[in-house]
């Protein structure tokens, strides 16, 4: 049993008292928010604009959801890792209890945790149009299945590959490491404020891929992207920030840019907050290219802190503005009647946001 200080992060908006208290609607001309361009119903933005607009309350289902007639179909094939056969987060850990607040720093917790072994799912698609011995670009997805594949995304990709609006790419779907936040492997693998995780794929999982699927991965970063929805989407742009030499396209739906890093980094005391509050904002500008997406009626946590960093709309609203005035090429979507995870809104918009991470690709570099 080891004992941790960790950093308050995420329960659910209820625990701050109310036990049927739900995230209150956050409006478009809210405190807060940047200034908005409104689309029409199904209307996605222009490809060459770096902009925040509003979707919603309505939403139309994107035609490349559905299987389409004459549209090759690619495969999908999984395999396992076991933690006890890596070298990074071995063995993993889990926590039996949430924690209490440390009576020395109420901005900590006290969380006891034990070790774990824990097994991985990995699912690979491979389109059709790809030729063997080629080197191939590749997205990564966190949270991927835990069991069977889920059909979505290949869907989406099998009719974006073939009308050639992005290109042959490899799928490789990552699940997690369990549970979740302070104390458990995937807040772990996730929340952390360095490349860990990043260093992680690419050693632990990238080469099993190749071997096991006779896949050649692509080491340009130009090439790669990576996506995620809550503390994913706060992972694919952990990956991308500080290890810009391996992914330089970011898509996120939710974005935890919250404090939920743990244990206590004092380099980076408000864990992906910093991202707005210091990172970005002070920095000089990297090639990243990043999709951010959030729901009106997304988390809002007080917590028993009252750290003010837990509202994940204001959160987006921040890196909408910080991304904007460091001239980053972004697009920003406040999804209206869209709660976390924003799944109905992701059922419009998704085909158009990866094509837009991925356009531009073999044709110019990201600024």
């Amino acid at each position: 049993m080891s004992r941790f200080l960790l950093l308050f992060g995420f329960v659910l908006f209820a625990t701050a008292g109310n036990s049927d208290a739900q995230p209150p609607v956050r409006l478009l001309d809210g405190p807060g928010a940047p200034p908005f361009k409104i689309l029409q119903g199904g209307e996605s933005p222009a490809m060459d604009a770096y902009e925040n607009y509003v979707i919603g309350p309505d939403y139309v289902s994107a035609p490349e959801n559905r299987v389409s007639d004459g549209v090759p179909r690619g495969t999908v094939k999984q395999f396992t890792i076991d933690s006890r056969q890596t070298k990074i987060f071995n063995p993993g850990i889990a926590r039996k209890e949430f924690g209490s607040v440390d009576p020395a720093n109420p901005n900590t917790l006290i969380v006891e945790t034990h070790e774990i072994d824990y097994e991985r799912k990995i699912t690979v698609y491979i389109p059709a149009q790809h030729q063997p011995e080629t080197v191939a670009p590749f997205m990564v997805v966190h949270d991927g299945p835990k069991g069977k594949p889920n059909l979505s995304m290949p869907r989406i990709l099998d009719n974006l590959i073939a009308q050639d609006r992005i290109p042959p790419i490899i799928l490789i779907q990552i699940a997690n490491g369990g549970g979740d936040a302070q104390g458990h492997q995937r807040g772990r693998e996730y929340d952390n404020m360095s490349g860990l995780f990043a260093e992680y794929i690419e050693t632990e999982v990238l080469p099993r891929v190749e071997e096991q699927f006779g896949l050649k991965l692509t080491k340009d970063p130009e090439a790669r992207a990576v996506m995620g929805s809550s503390s994913g989407g706060s992972a694919s742009l952990i990956m991308s920030w500080f290890r810009n030499d391996l992914y330089r396209r970011v898509l996120t739906t939710s974005g935890t840019f919250v404090n939920q890093a743990w244990p206590y980094d004092p380099d980076y005391p408000g864990g992906a907050w910093e991202f707005h509050q210091t990172l970005i904002p002070s920095s000089p500008k990297k090639p990243i290219r990043l999709f951010i997406s959030v729901g009106d009626k997304d988390l809002l946590n007080p917590n028993v802190m009252r750290d003010g960093m837990h509202d994940w709309v204001e959160a987006n609203h921040r890196m909408a503005k910080v991304l904007k005035a460091k001239g980053y090429e972004y697009q920003y979507l406040f999804c209206r009647n869209s709660g976390h995870g924003i799944r109905n809104a992701k059922e419009q918009f998704l085909p158009h946001a990866i094509e837009w991470v991925w356009d531009g690709y073999g044709e110019r570099k990201i600024k």
